[in-house]
């Protein structure tokens, strides 16, 4: 299956080459191509894009449409520890270093300093077909979900962080979406039947659905005295 791109190498491309003859700003250029322009921190994918073309010119937006980019445990490390020590800016070291983007550099420096190992990758699509990786707990599954969503959606890179794959980030974003927080505590996203609980619990339910009635029927009976009073009027 081929990848999808939310933006064409073309366009990077065109949006690099139009920033850097200096007729136009970072933001006239977002604002041209609709590229998503963060006001808060001055700041967009054009930055991570002119270090790709200064580098490797626009074969560069090409080659990485078609395969990952594959990166060492030392790199990182490496990468990481310069950040860290004040040797450059997220900027600095990406383009030292060749790193897609300043995002990737980010995930690797939470993961350092969250003493979590950082390993080698290599660009096979192991966080999309892997199978479920680990176990994980509610508090968990919930934090993951909250990242995943709090970052555009971006189920690879929250896979990454997380060390889970990419189907277990996907499915429980999309369960929380519909059904909440509870998604999260049933594995399989749904409530159990009712042939498939025990007696305790059925009574339960028919408890807090006798209680949803009642509930009802005094909103219904307030709801018609308001009406008569209105009426009177």
């Amino acid at each position: 299956m081929s990848r999808k791109f939310k933006y064409s190498p073309e366009l990077k491309i065109k949006a690099c080459e139009e920033y850097l003859s200096g007729c136009f700003s970072m933001l006239d250029i977002c604002n041209r191509y609709d590229i998503t322009y963060n006001h808060k921190k001055g700041t967009c994918s054009i930055y991570d894009w002119l270090y790709i073309y200064r580098e490797s010119g626009a074969e560069g937006f090409f080659y990485s449409a078609k395969k990952n980019k594959e990166y060492s445990k030392e790199l990182k490390l490496q990468a990481v520890e310069d950040y860290l020590s004040g040797k450059g800016s997220l900027n600095d070291v990406s383009a030292k270093y060749k790193i897609k983007n300043t995002q990737t550099l980010r995930s690797w420096i939470s993961l350092y300093n969250a003493n979590k190992e950082l390993k080698d990758y290599d660009p096979k699509g192991e966080v999309y077909m892997a199978d479920a990786r680990r176990k994980t707990t509610i508090k968990e599954r919930k934090e993951i979900v909250e990242y995943c969503i709090n970052h555009e959606k971006n189920y690879k890179d929250t896979a990454t962080r997380y060390d889970v794959s990419y189907s277990q980030v996907y499915s429980w974003v999309k369960k929380y979406n519909v059904n909440g927080e509870a998604a999260l505590i049933d594995k399989r996203g749904r409530q159990k039947t009712y042939d498939e609980v025990d007696e305790l619990e059925r009574l339960k339910r028919e408890n807090k659905r006798l209680k949803r009635q009642l509930e009802e029927k005094d909103r219904l009976t307030e709801l018609l005295k308001k009406v008569k009073e209105f009426e009177r009027m």
